[in-house]
């Protein structure tokens, strides 16, 4: 890095990270100092190895977007950062007496496994560039810097893990998560290739590593429990998780988990077709789509469901509890569920066919979906915030089932979803894998499940529609139409169209803040810290050339719990 001039280090992306992570770090309590610290570390090694990445050729058998950045140092601070800002929330809550101890302990162990699941992605990723160095000082400097980063960070992790009991369990289930993070990074750019920057790549394994863990965690206590009578006192986080939860948990990682057990059925299938059918393709594609919704509808009734039960105790069977939930209150929610078919029938047909027929360029289309996001959960979050949480996980399994149908093109509905999923598609999304509607419902409904239970700041589950729905609509908007000075020479980014966006957020949270204190919300929020958050966030969608759906909800989040 000693090489690299000072011209190279500095760009606007990273310039608004740091300011990110400083405002993080200055918000600290001195009893979160050891993960500050941390998170300083990471930050300075995930800056060293993002300059290595982008002048190195030694990872070319990675094939990633292309006209991306790698985006490590955003990729690799985000979740970390974004963990440690509800730390920060949940300590305000414990010094109250509003939350369990358990709860503060749980979030503590997600930030250290998330923590070392992008520490250990960048030390592989460093190892991988040691051969393309430019000279030998240079390269006995990246070691020692490697080494340097790598004995402070093991001894960080020491010293946290030592603070507790189970010191031996807190480090392995790190290590597990780490490893699983460098497998499933190296399996995502394998499979997807040119799909993903490094930087998009390690925030969606590592939320993987930590939603799956978390949910093994759960399952590996109550085989615990079974098999000897106690408690597994690591496992044991002290509080009672919602059942809506863990059916959405349950729901989506049994999806993904099916993805394994689908490939190898369906190639099976093909290789008993062909020795059998010969000829008869027809045949051969009934029998794949047979076999995918047989499995799938076994998987959905019998094999999740049971997990779930297995986990949580349920009294009746999940999908009967979820018709019992939704029908707790059926006025409201399902008057909530025909006023969403209708916004998505109405919108999707009129901007399907202007898709076909208009020349409007496709990154405005897409943002009318921006929009129609709004129309349709803004009224949830405030009405119906525990249904909202569950349609967000119907929904996005709904999404997931239909990414597999037009994947594998199973008959007879592949083809028309591929043909349909296309038409909205921009540079960021390829035939092979199509994101970026995952990415939009993802962004807006992390803020809001991470919102669940205790919460001062009644901004925070708006996070996801204010920045997407308002503020990334109006800067596209804006700056395509009257944007004139732009942030960079090579970027499309205009001055006028960020500017609009941090307006219209502002603008929205003056109506919503009044909104929100006469339903008896106690508003903490201060203009001072708004401002801030919403112009970094702001920032980070003009400078970022990544997936800015994923990056910039959990930004804004992150702040806006300070």
């Amino acid at each position: 890095m000693a090489a690299v001039s000072f011209s190279q280090l500095l760009n606007g992306e990273r310039a608004v990270v740091t300011l990110f992570i400083v405002i993080v770090l200055f918000s600290l309590p001195l009893s979160l100092l050891l993960h500050g610290v941390a998170l300083s570390l990471l930050a300075l090694f995930a800056l060293s190895v993002e300059v290595r990445v982008e002048t190195s050729t030694s990872l070319s058998q990675f094939k990633t977007r292309a006209g991306a950045s790698s985006g490590l140092l955003l990729g690799a601070v985000t979740l970390p950062t974004f963990m440690l800002s509800k730390l920060i929330q949940q300590s305000r809550a414990f010094s109250l007496n509003q939350v369990h101890p358990g709860e503060l302990n749980y979030l503590a162990l997600q930030y250290w496994a998330a923590f070392g699941s992008c520490f250990t992605v960048l030390m592989v990723l460093c190892l991988l560039t040691l051969d393309n160095t430019r000279s030998r000082s240079c390269q006995a400097w990246n070691v020692k810097f490697g080494l340097v980063c790598f004995v402070i960070g093991a001894a960080l992790l020491f010293l946290y893990s030592t603070t507790g009991l189970h010191a031996i369990w807190k480090l392995l289930w790190v290590f597990f998560h780490g490893f699983a993070a460098v497998k499933l990074v190296q399996h995502l750019l394998n499979t997807f290739p040119s799909c993903v920057s490094f930087g998009e790549a390690l925030l969606v394994t590592v939320g993987l590593v930590l939603y799956f863990g978390d949910m093994l965690a759960y399952t590996i206590e109550k085989l615990y429990g079974y098999m000897t009578s106690s408690e597994l006192v690591f496992m044991q986080y002290g509080f009672r998780r919602s059942e809506i939860g863990i059916i959405i948990q349950g729901l989506l990682l049994g999806l993904l988990l099916y993805l394994v057990v689908l490939k190898y059925l369906l190639c099976g299938w093909d290789g008993f077709s062909r020795s059998t059918y010969s000829g008869a393709r027809i045949c051969s594609e009934k029998g794949k789509s047979l076999i995918f919704f047989a499995s799938l509808g076994f998987l959905i009734v019998v094999i999740i469901p049971s997990w779930m039960q297995f986990v949580q105790d349920f009294d009746m069977h999940p999908l009967l509890w979820v018709v019992r939930f939704v029908f707790m209150e059926p006025v409201k929610r399902l008057s909530l569920c025909l006023y969403w078919v209708c916004v998505i029938y109405l919108s999707v047909l009129r901007f399907y066919n202007i898709s076909k027929n208009s020349k409007i360029e496709r990154i405005l289309l897409r943002k009318y979906y921006h929009l129609m996001a709004v129309l349709m959960f803004l009224p949830a979050v405030i009405l119906q915030p525990k249904f909202l949480d569950l349609a967000f996980g119907a929904a996005l399994a709904v999404f997931l089932t239909l990414e597999i149908i037009r994947v594998w093109r199973i008959w007879p509905l592949g083809q028309l979803v591929h043909e349909f999923m296309n038409a909205f598609t921009d540079h960021r999304d390829s035939d092979l894998l199509i994101v970026s509607h995952f990415s939009l419902l993802l962004g807006c409904a992390l803020p809001i499940w991470m919102s669940s239970g205790y919460n001062d700041r009644p901004l925070a589950p708006f996070a996801g529609i204010l920045s997407l729905g308002i503020g990334d609509t109006m800067a596209s908007m804006v700056g395509h139409k009257y944007g004139v000075l732009r942030w960079s020479k090579t970027g499309k980014k205009t001055i006028e169209g960020t500017a609009a966006g941090i307006t219209s957020v502002l603008a929205a949270c003056s109506v919503l803040l009044p909104h929100l204190a006469s339903t008896g919300y106690f508003l903490t929020e201060h203009w001072i810290s708004l401002l801030l958050a919403v112009t970094v966030s702001g920032l980070l969608e003009a400078y970022t050339a990544q997936l800015d759906n994923a990056f910039i909800p959990l930004v804004f989040y992150s702040l806006l719990c300070l």
